[in-house]
């Protein structure tokens, strides 16, 4: 399985990094949410995307938005991890079409969670 990670803090992509690869995850990693469709579109789609929400450039909630749009991409998962924990922007984030929402700092345990509710079990 293919996961890209989404946020501007490269200690964050590191942590998620090895998180998701001893889930068994083939990972890519991007910056901003305008990075991360140029790799999304390049590969054609990843099984799971796990998107921050302030980014530079374009942030997660517009990228969730760009990705719901293009049938192509449209029935990716969406994990939002970030630490925007208000009710409204969790609310937001699923609206967009976020299929799950983990706040940091997370666990791996939490994470694992979010995996199997989204049906992608650990390897």
């Amino acid at each position: 399985m293919k996961a890209i990670i989404v946020d501007d803090s490269r200690a964050t992509r590191a942590i998620v990094k090895r998180a998701l690869t001893a889930h068994g995850f083939e990972v890519v990693e991007a910056g901003d949410g305008k990075a991360a469709l140029d790799e999304m579109e390049k590969a054609g789609g990843f099984d799971l995307a796990v998107v921050d929400w302030n980014m530079p450039v374009m942030n997660g909630y517009e990228l969730i938005c760009a990705v719901r749009k293009r049938p192509e991409l449209g029935g990716m998962p969406i994990l939002m991890l970030t630490t925007e924990t208000e009710v409204s922007q969790v609310e937001k984030a699923k609206e967009a079409g976020a299929n799950e929402y983990l706040t940091k700092p997370f666990t791996n345990e939490l994470l694992t969670e979010k995996l199997d509710i989204l049906g992608l079990h650990a390897a």
